[in-house]
């Protein structure tokens, strides 16, 4: 006989994660896939996509095809480039995939998402609205070195500045560690100079 499925730690799993939980968290909490589908099947839990659920009594989230792209993708993965932007509000632009960066050794295969593999300092990782996510200034050069429109990189510039989710010098120091186009643009629009 199995043991017991532990609701509370799967909550407390959950509740970090704006209610939303992977079937293998739910299994490391005690739940097998009868449990997990027995749940489904009396509405506590919401599956949303293979492998992905949300507890039911936690609203649904407006970010809620981020929360699935992220879980699907794994822990270790950090909502990224053009992503980030939309939910830093810092663009009116809606993105027609989901921009993730995973490890490199993790899967490449996921339909509907744009992932990268791009090398991140942990001072580049915050939360916001409960999901990982590049900082503000990592997200605009980001987005920069993708080729977003240039008017578009620096009106967020502007905004995320406005809104203080960084300041000038984070934006300096992402333009120092960059080349090309985002070191251009970042810099141009802080100093008014072309970089050196």
């Amino acid at each position: 006989m199995g043991t017991e499925p532990d609701y509370d730690h799967l909550y407390e799993t959950a509740e970090n994660q704006a209610g939303y939980f992977t079937a293998s968290q739910a299994q490391n909490c005690g739940f097998s896939w009868e449990r997990l589908s027995d749940n489904v099947k009396s509405g506590r839990f919401m599956r949303l996509y293979r492998g992905v659920y949300r507890l039911t009594h936690f609203p649904s989230s407006p970010h809620e095809d981020l929360f699935v792209a992220w879980l699907r993708t794994g822990l270790q993965a950090v909502i990224s480039h053009e992503s980030a932007l939309t939910l830093y509000n810092l663009s009116d632009l809606l993105p027609g995939e989901i921009h993730v960066i995973i490890p490199r050794t993790a899967s490449r295969r996921r339909p509907g998402l744009r992932l990268h593999t791009n090398s991140l300092k942990p001072e580049e990782i915050t939360t916001r609205e409960g999901l990982p996510v590049t900082t503000a200034a990592r997200t605009i050069a980001d987005v920069a070195i993708d080729g977003l429109a240039e008017e578009l990189v620096v009106q967020a510039i502007h905004e995320a500045l406005d809104r203080g989710l960084t300041s000038r010098e984070a934006l300096l120091d992402q333009a120092n560690y960059q080349s090309g186009r985002a070191k251009r643009i970042i810099y141009e629009t802080l100093t008014g100079n072309t970089p050196q």
